[in-house]
């Protein structure tokens, strides 16, 4: 069953930018946001200001992943705790977050019979205190990408 997956952490804000965020945690996103309106027409403008540290490197499990992602942020933990203290304020906060694809054909790769089991995965203490720390939520979701054809 071909898997595709990534995590990463994000900062979010009705208020504060992206920007601004990087300016006050001295850390440089992957990918960043920027607020808009719920519904736009042709294209959908997220709803609001995102600062995000991605790792979406395949063959990874997912606790790997995020181990690449909080080896990124540990050192700046104060200042994330500080960040989103003052995002909970205003409308904003922190969420680690996992995306899953079973089933997911058009990531299939050569050689996939001889890469690791990707299902299984866990989070250790120190993702937890960090999780804790930061107040950040988990956030995990899961996709079933088989078609009403493959389900029979």
């Amino acid at each position: 069953m071909p898997l595709h997956q990534y995590a990463y952490f994000a900062l979010f804000s009705q208020h504060t930018s992206a920007d601004d965020m990087t300016s006050r945690l001295g850390i440089t996103p992957d990918e960043v946001t920027v607020r808009g309106s719920r519904i736009t027409k042709p294209a959908v403008v997220p709803v609001d200001h995102s600062w995000m540290v991605v790792c979406r490197e395949p063959g990874l499990r997912v606790d790997e992943q995020i181990t690449h992602i909080l080896d990124r942020l540990q050192p700046r933990t104060d200042r994330i705790c500080d960040l989103t203290r003052h995002l909970a304020g205003a409308d904003g906060g922190a969420v680690l977050q996992v995306v899953r694809y079973f089933n997911d054909t058009d990531q299939a790769r050569p050689g996939a019979a001889d890469a690791p089991n990707l299902f299984g995965w866990h989070l250790d203490r120190k993702v937890l205190d960090f999780l804790i720390a930061t107040g950040a939520e988990l956030n995990v979701d899961e996709y079933d990408m088989a078609g009403d054809e493959d389900a029979r």
